[in-house]
C-alpha cells in the first residue's frame, strides 16, 4: 500500500480519537478507507475502498474499528439487509462478538453500538448514538460522515445541516480532511453535484447543461458520484424536453455504471430516470426490462421505503406482476412487525400508500392515486433522499390528479402546477404540463 499521508496509531491518539490497536498498517487503512469514504472515489493506487477493506483485516483481524468502517459502509450503502443477506448479518455479528471481547474505548463502543443499531433500521437511534461521539469529539470523520447520511435516509435536512454546524468551530484548516469534514466543496465531483442542485432548484437549465459539460472531466474522477452526476445532467435534459439527450446519457452512462456499480444511489438514478421519462410520455419498456434483473433480487429488502418505490417502477414498467406483488406483499408482512426499523413504522402510514398509488397510475386508476397521494405529500420527505431525488413522486401526483376524471382533482392540479411554478419559475417542464392540463380540461 501507498502510505502517502495516513495517520498510524500514534497520529490517531495524538487527535484524541484513538483506535484500539497495535497495528500502524491497521491505522493507516482504516485512514486510507475513510479518505476515499468523504472524497466520493475509489482510489486505483490504494486498491480502491474494496481492496482496502480487504488489507485492513489481513493486518489486524481484530481490529473492531476495522470492522466498525467496513460493515458500516456496506449498511449505509443499503444494498443489502441483514434479513436476507446471512453474510452481512455474520458481518455485524462478528464485529459485536470482537467488541464484547475487547477493552475499547467509551467513543468504539458507541461505534459499535451504532452499527448494530442502523443494522436493524433504528436509523435515528444510530444517528443519536453518533451525535453523542460527536458531542465528545467533533473531529470524529467516521461518525459525522455516518450521521449525515443516516439523517438523509430520514429525510431529516434540518439535523443533516446542524450536525455539521455544531463541529465547525472544533475543526482547523490544517487538520486532515478539513474541506471534506464541512462540505467545503471537497472534490470536484461533490462540487459539480452541489451547484448541479443550485442550477435545477433555479430553473436554470441552460445554465445547468453548459455547467455539466464543461466540467464533465474533472468529476470523472469521483468515481463514485460520476454515474450520480449524469442523472443531474440527464434531468436538464428532460426539463428542456431533450428526450433523446436523456435517453443517450441513459444509455451510455447511468444504465451502465448502475449494473456495473449495483450501488444504490446508481440503480435509483436509473430507476427514477426511466420513471420521469414515462410520465413525460416516452416509451422506455424495453429498458425497464433491462434493469428488472438489478433491481429484483432487492425487492423483499426494504432497507428503505426510497429504494422499494423506486424499485416498483422497474416491475411495473416492465410489467412483471409476480416482482411486484412479491415487493408489495413482503412490505405489507414487515409492516405489522417493524420493532425499532424507522422504515417499516412509516410503511403503513407512508410507504404503501405511495407504492399502492404507483400501482393505481400504472392501472390507469387516476382518481385512486390522487386520493393516495394528495394527503401525504407533505410527508414524502419522510421516505429521505433529496429534494431533486423525491421530485419524482410530486410529478406523479401533479399527472395522477390531471388525468383524473374528477373536477376537484384537475383543479388540484392546475393549483399544484402554480405552486411549482411560484417555487420554480421559468420551468420548461412547469410550462409544458400547464398547457398540458390546460389542453385537457378545457
Amino acid at each position: 500500500m501507498n502510505a502517502k499521508s495516513f495517520r498510524d496509531c500514534k497520529a490517531w491518539e495524538s487527535e484524541g480519537l484513538q483506535l484500539s490497536t497495535s497495528s500502524n498498517e491497521a491505522c493507516k487503512l482504516y485512514d486510507a478507507i475513510l479518505s476515499q469514504y468523504v472524497t466520493w472515489r475509489n482510489d486505483e493506487t490504494l486498491g480502491g475502498i474494496e481492496g482496502c477493506v480487504a488489507s485492513i483485516k489481513a493486518a489486524d483481524p481484530d481490529f473492531v474499528m476495522g470492522h466498525v468502517i467496513s460493515t458500516g459502509l456496506e449498511l449505509v450503502g443499503t444494498g443489502s439487509s441483514v434479513l436476507h443477506d446471512e453474510r452481512l448479518a455474520s458481518a455485524v455479528r462478528k464485529t459485536l462478538e470482537l467488541a464484547n471481547s475487547q477493552e475499547l474505548t467509551t467513543r468504539e463502543k458507541n461505534h459499535v453500538k451504532a452499527v448494530e443499531l442502523f443494522s436493524k433500521g433504528a436509523l435515528h437511534k444510530a444517528c443519536d448514538l453518533w451525535e453523542c461521539i460527536l458531542a465528545d469529539h467533533p473531529t470524529d470523520l467516521l461518525a459525522l460522515k455516518f450521521a449525515h447520511d443516516g439523517f438523509f435516509y430520514l429525510g431529516e435536512q434540518t439535523l443533516m445541516r446542524d450536525s455539521v454546524a455544531r463541529v465547525m468551530p472544533h475543526w482547523k484548516p490544517q487538520m486532515p480532511l478539513y474541506r471534506q469534514a464541512l462540505m467545503l466543496t471537497p472534490e470536484d465531483g461533490w462540487s459539480v453535484h452541489a451547484v448541479a442542485h443550485v442550477h435545477e432548484m433555479k430553473a436554470e437549465m441552460d445554465k445547468g447543461l453548459n455547467f455539466m459539460a464543461s466540467t464533465e472531466k474533472d468529476w470523472m474522477v469521483c468515481d463514485i458520484l460520476a454515474c450520480h452526476n449524469y442523472w443531474h445532467w440527464a434531468l436538464y435534459h428532460i426539463e428542456k424536453g431533450n428526450y433523446e439527450a436523456a435517453l443517450k446519457i441513459f444509455d451510455e452512462q447511468v444504465s451502465q455504471r448502475c449494473v456495473k456499480s449495483g450501488a444504490m444511489l446508481d440503480v435509483v438514478d436509473a430507476c427514477s430516470l426511466l420513471y420521469r421519462l414515462e410520465l413525460e410520455g416516452v416509451s422506455v419498456e424495453e429498458r425497464y426490462r433491462e434493469l428488472l434483473p438489478v433491481t429484483q433480487p432487492h425487492s423483499e429488502d426494504h432497507t428503505l421505503l426510497f429504494n422499494d418505490l423506486h424499485f416498483l417502477m422497474v416491475s411495473l414498467g416492465s410489467k412483471d406482476t409476480v416482482c411486484t406483488e412479491k415487493l408489495l406483499e413482503s412490505l405489507r408482512e414487515q409492516a405489522k412487525s417493524p420493532a425499532e426499523n424507522r422504515q417499516l413504522l412509516l410503511a403503513e402510514s407512508v410507504g404503501l400508500p405511495m407504492c399502492q398509488a404507483l400501482l393505481e397510475f400504472d392501472q390507469g386508476n387516476y382518481s385512486q392515486a390522487v386520493e393516495l397521494l394528495q394527503p401525504i405529500k407533505q410527508r414524502f420527505v419522510q421516505i429521505g433522499g433529496s429534494d431533486a431525488q423525491r421530485d419524482v413522486f410530486s410529478q406523479l401526483l401533479i399527472h395522477a390528479a390531471m388525468k383524473s376524471g374528477e373536477k376537484e382533482h384537475q383543479q388540484m392540479a392546475r393549483h399544484l402546477l402554480m405552486e411549482r411554478d411560484a417555487v420554480r419559475p421559468n420551468s420548461p417542464l412547469t410550462d409544458r404540463l400547464m398547457q398540458r392540463a390546460h389542453a385537457l380540461h378545457v
